[in-house]
């Protein structure tokens, strides 16, 4: 690597001729393609962003200058150009670098981000910390089109075309999130960006531009003028000018050194700026380019890794399969995803039943307040969504769907410990910020049948929401065969005991077992318990045998603060039972990225684990 090496601040980058800065730009897509393609990661989206990113840190000086990027997952050259190289085989490894944004990893990382939507809201507030401190620098937000589909872009747009501070947002215009954009704003971008007749001219001016002597820059004012004429022509205005910003572009996000010149001329604009630039998700790499969805994220290469024929289908191609079946037998069945219609599983349904398939783009709340419209009409809305995006429509699930009664699905991938993806993607906030919803269903199989005859049930259910958590690994067990209709709120003795009862959710139980088996050669006997239901709980369960151990311990993959252990504690509290309860859950920390077996360990939450800390707790309250 000639230049990258040597790249150990933006400003070294700056020391590099601008005639250059396309080396600098392959050498970054090179070193990221082969360490990404090795070890695992987000690909497309930084490989679409290179040439943004050399640019703006090339023309900006951070950290004085704010970048802040949406999303995050774009931002791997950011990394590389910001003293990271060295340590870049590490991103999204235990104890690496993360694999977003992270304010406590770099002093360039100004804000923290994992979800989208967020980077103008945060980069207004530090344009107006910045003034009301009298300090000079600059903001720079970096959004996606996908992530203009959240209405926190747009709450931020008509806050800061209002308040008028001087910032600059950059539209990394790719035509993609994860899953192809959807929606109005996403064809309003394109209609700007594929007028052909600007677009010609526009290009011509540029050409024309570049061929001219220093003898004769006075025609470059008069072509510029001509340009900013002809763009009013055909581009009359933009959403973007009707909420107080100046608009530029569309301009091509890979030719770099359009992208340094069209900064260095807007950087001092004392005004919101949005500047429209058109890339390609993957750009450089052709496989990539041709299939983004496929590369947004590559797994790290494994040697011998071969998937056996009878391994058991992951939790989210088990809720598509079911989800089909269940469509074709009630055709009031709805899919309702925010831009995950690949990561939840929904690839085929949208495939066979596309007018039953709706996604909202990366709308959260959008998408809960719209099914529950539905639900109020008789459709059954599913709403398939990732555990820690669920909590973004936190009131939307209260106010528009619980206090109303509606019978809306929801389905959160993704919950408890997502592995690589760290603390941004961790669901385990659910079993707590649902349990306190009034007039809600909580639930959690444990394994693929289960959770088949979760969703089916759910169907048939018209008074309340029904919420089901599942994790990000295998099924455990799934057979096709017909779903069964599970009484609400009732719980499954997996195997009986006499010594100490467990009371086990989700993902844990299978774990519980294993830990039934390691007591059992202690000469202990426990009574495993698959609490499938976490709110309601099982009342005639607990009323006739909770009294009956002295030891009791729940196991949940969720925060204990809040979780379901509490509800058990209350419970025996309300009524005067003088047992001794051990929770076990994720402990009121943030958690890293890491592998998932590694993590589970890191909390506690794996077989040897829970077996030491029962086995111990049994020993120390019965001696």
């Amino acid at each position: 690597m000639k230049y990258l090496k040597k790249i150990n601040s933006p400003e070294d980058l700056k020391e590099i001729p601008k005639d250059e800065l396309s080396e600098v730009c392959q050498e970054l897509r090179t070193y990221i393609t082969e360490t990404i393609n090795q070890i695992g990661g987000h690909l497309a989206p930084t490989l679409g962003a290179i040439e943004i990113t050399t640019a703006v840190h090339y023309v900006f000086s951070a950290p004085k200058d704010k970048i802040v990027w949406d999303t995050g997952h774009q931002a791997y050259a950011h990394k590389v150009l910001t003293g990271r190289y060295s340590q870049f085989p590490t991103i999204r490894r235990y104890k690496g670098l993360s694999g977003f944004l992270k304010r406590s990893e770099s002093e360039f990382d100004v804000f923290g981000a994992g979800h989208a939507s967020t980077s103008i809201s945060a980069a207004l507030g530090m344009a107006v910390s910045r003034d009301l401190d009298n300090d000079n620098f600059k903001v720079i937000s970096i959004i996606g089109d996908g992530a203009l589909s959240g209405g926190l872009a747009f709450e931020a747009l008509n806050n800061a075309g209002n308040i008028r501070k001087q910032m600059l947002v950059i539209v990394n215009d790719n035509d993609m999130s994860i899953s192809p954009n959807v929606g109005a704003f996403r064809n309003y971008l394109v209609k700007i960006a594929t007028n052909k007749r600007y677009n010609n001219l526009r290009k011509g001016i540029y050409n024309t531009i570049k061929k001219l002597p220093k003898s004769l820059k006075i025609l470059e004012t008069i072509l510029r003028k001509a340009e900013s004429s002809a763009k009013k022509f055909f581009l009359p205005t933009t959403v973007f000018e009707d909420l107080g910003f100046r608009y530029f572009g569309p301009v091509d996000g890979h030719n770099i050194e359009e992208m340094v010149e069209v900064l260095e001329n807007i950087k001092d604009l004392n005004t919101p700026v949005v500047l429209h630039a058109i890339t390609k998700k993957g750009k450089g790499l052709e496989y990539a380019e041709d299939d983004p969805i496929k590369y947004h994220g590559v797994k790290e290469k494994k040697e011998n890794n071969q998937v056996t024929q009878n391994q058991t289908p992951i939790y989210q191609n088990v809720f598509g399969e079911v989800l089909c079946d269940l469509a074709d037998e009630n055709k009031d069945v709805v899919a309702i995803t925010a831009a995950m219609r690949e990561g939840t599983g929904l690839v085929e349904f949208s495939s066979r039943f596309p007018e039953r398939f709706y996604d909202v783009g990366i709308a959260e709340g959008h998408a809960v307040t719209f099914s529950g419209g539905l639900s109020t009409q008789g459709k059954i809305p599913i709403v398939a969504i990732y555990s820690t995006f669920l909590q973004r429509a936190f009131d939307h699930v209260i106010h528009d769907v619980a206090l109303q009664n509606l019978p809306v699905i929801f389905c959160m991938d993704r919950s408890g410990l997502v592995g690589e993806d760290g603390a941004t993607h961790h669901g385990v906030l659910d079993i707590a910020y649902l349990r306190c919803i009034q007039n809600i269903i909580v639930s959690a199989p444990k394994d693929g049948n289960e959770l088949r005859d979760l969703i089916y049930t759910a169907t048939l259910n018209k008074q309340k929401p029904f919420t089901i958590r599942y994790p990000k690994e295998q099924s455990v067990r799934f057979e096709k065969k017909s779903p069964n209709q599970i009484e609400i709120g009732t719980w499954e003795v997996l195997v009986q005991g006499s010594d100490v009862l467990i009371l086990a959710v989700g993902s844990m139980v299978s774990k519980s077992m294993e830990v039934h088996s390691m007591l059992l050669e202690k000469g202990i006997s426990s009574e495993v318990v698959n609490c499938r239901f976490i709110k309601p709980m099982d009342k005639n369960y607990l009323k006739e045998f909770l009294s009956k151990f002295s030891f009791v311990v729940t196991i949940e993959e969720g925060v204990k603060d809040g979780g379901f252990g509490e509800g058990i504690i209350n419970y025996s509290n309300e009524n005067s039972i003088s047992n001794k309860i051990l929770t076990l859950g994720v402990p009121n920390r943030f958690v890293d990225h890491g592998p998932r077996n590694i993590l589970l360990h890191e909390v506690g939450l794996d077989s040897i684990s829970m077996f030491e800390k029962i086995y111990n707790f049994f020993r120390k309250n019965n001696e």
